[in-house]
């Protein structure tokens, strides 16, 4: 997946908007709540998820890691979008969205 795919699909979701982030662009809903960070240079995204939704993505595909600190521990999972499949990263997308909506 190119970074222009994952913008697109990012701000698919209702309410989404992106906003500058460090070195990063950040995908944020509802309050200002990030669900998702990208990094274009390497393209890499970052997606918050709960612990469990973390471990069963990075045991999905190997181009999905844990951060290795402590945003990591709280569930936020690095995609690598030119390793991981488009549908993955779609559905890593629609479970950090409906993770900060609820």
């Amino acid at each position: 997946m190119n970074v222009e795919h994952f913008k697109e699909l990012a701000l698919s979701f209702p309410g989404t908007e992106s906003a500058p982030h460090f070195d990063r662009t950040a995908f944020k809903v509802i309050k200002k709540r990030t669900f998702a960070t990208l990094h274009e240079p390497s393209r890499s995204a970052n997606l918050v998820l709960t612990p469990e939704l973390q471990a069963e993505f990075c045991d999905l595909h190997p181009g999905i890691t844990q951060i290795p600190n402590k945003w990591g521990l709280k569930g936020w999972t690095t995609f690598d979008l030119e390793a991981v499949p488009d549908e993955v990263v779609l559905a890593g997308l629609e479970a950090a969205y409906k993770l900060v909506v609820s």
